[in-house]
């Protein structure tokens, strides 16, 4: 009896954390194909926005709809950090008992980001996000580099971000995310190898824009997704890559969608 009652209160607990999940994962995709959008407009010379988050929450506070989504996007960043914080404490249930500890500090880490997306969401939202001169990268980027060994400080940063951006297209090309899914069809799969390899992309190339502030002990050369995706243009080739990382954040956004029908706690 005590068995069966504690499977019960284990199975209400994660049908409450993949409702969460469910809420926060469409937010997540809205957000990605907003940045989709504006990385469009980059690569054929229209890029006035800026394809970063923070860019795209300040594209879309320009829309005659743009509070109530915003409001709709705070809620959801919040509810995709309570997530992964409900993850590291309940979740997993599925996962190896020598992985579970990797696990679990993956989503504290996961709950921080989220929770920073959603403030950064209200502050758009309630008028405290419009941005003077220069990136918030670029004030990150210049209060390091005046701090003792910044270069190496910066630098490391950008080594950090790198590996994030391998880490995440390696996620894709080895279908890893899948194990987040209870179901996968082949074109959810392709839709998050595409969008996985296409956000790991443009993060190695910020960090690489991290590395080189580092290298120059110049904050301006620091940038977010935005300043990426525009140095990019500069390329010969570069239209051309930026037209399929903005398809390939495209399929990001929508496999979040996918993400959030079939995802498991």
């Amino acid at each position: 009896m005590t068995t069966a009652s504690s499977q019960d209160a284990k199975q209400e607990a994660e049908g409450w954390i993949v409702l969460v999940a469910r809420v926060g994962i469409v937010t997540y995709g809205i957000v990605h194909l907003v940045i989709a959008w504006l990385a469009g407009q980059i690569a054929f010379g229209g890029g006035g926005g800026q394809a970063s988050s923070s860019g795209a929450l300040e594209q879309i506070a320009q829309q005659s709809f743009g509070s109530v989504l915003l409001w709709f996007i705070v809620v959801g960043m919040v509810a995709m950090a309570l997530w992964q914080l409900l993850e590291a404490g309940f979740g997993d249930s599925w996962v190896s008992d020598e992985d579970r500890l990797k696990e679990k500090a993956k989503h504290v880490g996961k709950a921080i980001i989220y929770g920073y997306l959603g403030y950064a969401a209200y502050k758009v939202v309630s008028g405290a996000g419009s941005s003077g001169g220069g990136s918030q990268e670029e004030s990150i980027t210049a209060t390091l580099l005046s701090a003792p060994a910044g270069r190496f400080l910066v630098a490391a940063v950008g080594i950090g971000i790198i590996v994030v951006g391998v880490m995440q297209a390696k996620h894709g090309l080895d279908e890893a995310f899948t194990e987040k899914l209870t179901h996968a069809t082949e074109s959810v799969v392709k839709l998050g190898k595409a969008g996985y390899v296409a956000k790991g992309t443009t993060l190695v190339v910020v960090g690489g824009l991290f590395g080189w502030a580092a290298l120059t002990a110049d904050a301006d050369k620091a940038g977010g997704m935005d300043q990426a995706l525009k140095t990019l243009q500069d390329n010969p080739v570069g239209m051309v890559v930026l037209v399929l990382i903005a398809l390939g954040l495209a399929a990001y956004g929508v496999f979040c969608f996918a993400w959030a029908r079939y995802c498991r706690a």
